[in-house]
């Protein structure tokens, strides 16, 4: 994989109970979690994977998931994250053999920081019956009936002006019907944008290119580059994007995105072919844009009232579970609550496990509830209407803050 494996000047292994330095690429040295947490830096990465430790200072730049998301695990152990990202975890391992530097000492625990050995090891648990029970398995049916009433939605809203014309009632309700269908393929994309529907890899990114892009004229390089860091390290200040407000754009570090900018082109295209005839240019312009602050607020509401009034921090070196259930919670299932937020009102079994299809988090819900029981982690169910008025309470708290160090500057 192109010298991910060479060891740096200071790649020096630790010697731990009369084991000496030795093995770079054959695997055969050993650490402690002291010299593994070493490298930590943009120019010097290991990571730990089921006690294996490698050396991805030169192989995160062609991390399929992107360079920033790999590197938030540097110095620590990603075994849970790797488990929970990759859909067939024993490929994976195949790139990452010529990775492997050596492993830790056998006196080194399996997890660093010091970390609950017997909740990660119930979760990993849990994660072994999730997978043996089928439940990381997608019914396609499930997802062409919810693709195929997007395309219902769009082809009404247009139909709906082509049959009785453009009133300012039927105007809004064809506004209202694409707000719709442009919220639901937002959470369609985001499904296909998690690998949680088919079983190869290239169809799930087919298929969210173009429910992202035709659909909705946004770009998934651009989503999943922003996305993953997300579920990587949520609400955790300078790793996840979505509580780091300085850019507005993140396209990477290069710009291999002119293909999937140009494709998201597309449903622009479309768009005013479509309603052109009926509001001419700069109607159309208008009811766009309507229609995108319509679902603009929805998008928002439905995925700030699981995070946002949450913790917000600083790295604090969790476990995989401990850290999805600071920095998430529920809100209670109902058929119109499943459907209004694409079932991200299971929040907290999505960050668990990314790549589940969503119409599975029901049946993996209790299970996450009684492992968090037995180790004393928080699970938070809210109803939809405390969901967003926490969210209010929340920016309140903030500008209370703001406003508090502004008058005593």
């Amino acid at each position: 994989m192109g010298g991910g494996g060479q060891q740096t000047e200071s790649s020096e292994p630790a010697k731990c109970d009369g084991v000496g330095p030795g093995g770079g690429r054959g695997g055969s040295a050993v650490y402690t979690w002291e010299e593994v947490q070493k490298h930590c830096h943009r120019g010097d990465q290991w990571l730990v994977i089921d006690r294996k430790v490698y050396n991805i200072t030169q192989w995160a730049k062609r991390h399929p998931g992107g360079i920033r998301v790999i590197s938030h695990f540097a110095g620590e152990d990603a075994t849970d994250a790797f488990s929970a990202f990759h859909p067939d975890p024993n490929f994976v391992r195949k790139f990452l053999k010529p990775l492997l530097i050596g492993e830790l000492a056998p006196t080194e625990p399996s997890h660093d920081h010091g970390k609950n050995a017997a909740l990660v090891q119930d979760f990993q648990a849990l994660r072994d019956r999730v997978e043996r029970e089928g439940l990381l398995r997608a019914r396609p049916l499930f997802f062409c009936l919810y693709l195929g009433h997007i395309l219902l939605l769009e082809a009404l809203a247009l139909g709906l002006l082509w049959v009785w014309g453009t009133s300012w009632s039927l105007t809004l309700l064809c506004s209202l019907m694409l707000a719709t269908s442009q919220s639901q393929a937002g959470w369609l994309q985001h499904d296909y944008g998690h690998l949680s529907v088919c079983k190869k890899s290239s169809w799930n990114h087919i298929l969210q290119k173009f429910v992202i892009g035709h659909l909705k004229g946004a770009s998934a390089n651009w989503w999943n580059h922003r996305h993953f860091q997300h579920h990587a390290k949520p609400n955790v200040f300078s790793k996840d994007p979505d509580v780091n407000s300085l850019h507005v754009f993140v396209l990477g570090d290069k710009q291999p995105v002119e293909v999937d900018l140009a494709w998201s082109m597309s449903f622009y295209l479309r768009f005013f072919c479509c309603y052109y005839p009926f509001f001419g240019f700069f109607g159309s312009v208008a009811l766009i844009s309507f229609v995108r602050f319509l679902e603009s607020h929805w998008f928002v509401w439905v995925t700030q009232m699981n995070h946002l009034p949450m913790e917000i921090d600083h790295e604090r070196h969790q476990d995989w579970l401990t850290m999805q259930l600071s920095a998430t919670c529920n809100i209670e299932q109902s058929t119109f609550n499943d459907w209004f937020s694409g079932h991200l009102n299971f929040q907290i079994e999505h960050h668990l496990f990314p790549t589940m299809p969503r119409h599975n988090y029901h049946l993996v819900a209790p299970l996450v509830r009684a492992l968090c029981e037995k180790h004393g982690v928080p699970y938070q169910v809210k109803t939809l209407q405390k969901g967003m008025t926490d969210v209010v309470r929340s920016l309140k708290k903030s500008g209370d803050l703001w406003l508090d160090a502004y008058l005593h500057k």
